[in-house]
């Protein structure tokens, strides 16, 4: 795998799941009409919408493609012969809770862990690989909306998300550039999960 994802000092990775074109678009269209609870609040275009399950940060082009491998080896590991995760979606929740700047949907495994299985077996290659080590617990969530640091959000309750469930076909690792307008993802490895 080593040589072709592109070579840049500093590059902001992460790994995540991507939920379909549909739920995306659901998604987004729920979050619009949002903007009374928070009319600070710029949403996520739907193709960014993703369900994070590592968080990088800064990293050097020497440690992409051992990044991408430990990946690749945890997919492989997790997905032979089990189910993909069954993903479905929750409430909406405000982040972090104390002082709000996103607001997210919830994100529940309906299976039987596998979404928290493929996490951790990620996060594992990812620690032996370049020492990463998560800081935060891991709450599966796509964040739907950001909000200037001195907006407060109405936090009186939200209406429900939109129902859905899907299978996520896909883990990928993804280069965040951030831009004047907002961060742009790009995919610099899709590891299928089956």
């Amino acid at each position: 795998m080593a040589g072709h994802r592109g070579r840049r000092p500093g590059q902001r990775l992460f790994v995540a799941l991507d939920p379909p074109v549909a739920v995306r678009e659901a998604l987004l269209a729920w979050t619009r009409q949002q903007r009374g609870q928070a009319p600070a609040m710029r949403a996520v275009p739907a193709e960014q919408l993703h369900v994070t399950l590592a968080f990088l940060g800064a990293r050097t082009a020497t440690e992409i493609d051992p990044i991408a491998d430990a990946v690749a080896e945890a997919v492989a590991t997790v997905s032979d012969g089990r189910p993909l995760p069954r993903l479905r979606l929750g409430g909406p929740l405000w982040l972090p809770p104390r002082r709000p700047r996103v607001l997210a949907a919830e994100v529940h495994d309906d299976g039987a862990g596998e979404l928290l299985a493929l996490q951790a077996a990620v996060a594992a290659g990812l620690r032996d690989a370049i020492g990463w080590e998560e800081e935060r617990r891991f709450l599966p969530h796509l964040t739907l909306a950001r909000m200037r640091s001195d907006a407060a959000p109405d936090r009186r309750s939200l209406p429900a998300t939109p129902a859905a469930e899907f299978e996520p076909e896909a883990v990928v690792v993804y280069r965040s550039h951030l831009e004047p307008t907002g961060a742009r993802y790009e995919a610099i490895e899709r590891l299928a999960l089956r």
